[in-house]
């Protein structure tokens, strides 16, 4: 019998990254529209153009999805990149640059952290997920706040892990209301505007570490 060197049937790495990719951009395109209960693992595939058993050669299930789809909105919170390059040495600057990148960032994802918080609410493991990523983003505002006390820029009688608690569940409150409810200063249906929303914002964490002082 003669035989030839074929291919591996398992995908190639390349490949196999791309469908995943497109799994994951095609998941959110799909959780943003039908929402997480009526998304369909079927609607996903279509979206990506993959065949549908491809699916599970990357992920178990929706509510595995649903979690890789959040953990790229996490990175991209958490990590705003290069919208804090800008501020220089300056602070203040950085904390502004920050929080308008968080804002920006929470805008563009409004719809799938209205998911999270409902899904969160009624599911165990993504109740999970959420105090995780909350405690990444308490931790992060944390590590800020000692920078600045050890740098004399920042009230030192203040405990850092409580003043990013605090800090931080402003942040993320104010973003939720006023990009998921849209209950902005001008009544229900004015879009919040950010910009003024994140300058308040600033002004509030630079009185609170009594920067100014």
């Amino acid at each position: 019998m003669v035989t030839t060197d074929t291919a591996p049937s398992r995908p190639r790495r390349a490949d196999a990254t791309r469908n995943r990719a497109a799994l994951v951009a095609a998941a959110r395109r799909v959780f943003e529209r039908d929402g997480y209960v009526r998304a369909r693992i079927t609607d996903i595939a279509d979206e990506a153009g993959v065949a549908h058993g491809s699916f599970y050669s990357h992920f178990e299930g929706k509510q595995e999805i649903f979690a890789a789809v959040m953990a790229e909105v996490e990175e991209e919170m958490l990590h705003p990149g290069p919208a804090l390059t800008a501020a220089g040495g300056d602070p203040v600057a950085v904390i502004a640059a920050a929080n308008l990148a968080y804002l920006e960032a929470y805008r563009r994802n409004a719809r799938l952290m209205a998911l999270l918080e409902q899904v969160a609410t009624v599911d165990e493991d993504f109740r999970e997920l959420r105090l995780q990523r909350t405690a990444a983003f308490l931790a992060r505002n944390a590590r800020a706040i000692r920078r600045l006390q050890r740098a004399g820029l920042a009230d030192q009688e203040l405990d850092a892990d409580l003043a990013s608690l605090a800090l931080s569940s402003m942040m993320s409150r104010s973003a939720y209301v006023a990009f998921v409810l849209g209950r902005a200063p001008g009544g229900p249906g004015v879009p919040a505007d950010i910009d003024r929303l994140a300058d308040t914002l600033t002004r509030l964490w630079v009185n609170a570490l009594r920067m100014t002082e």
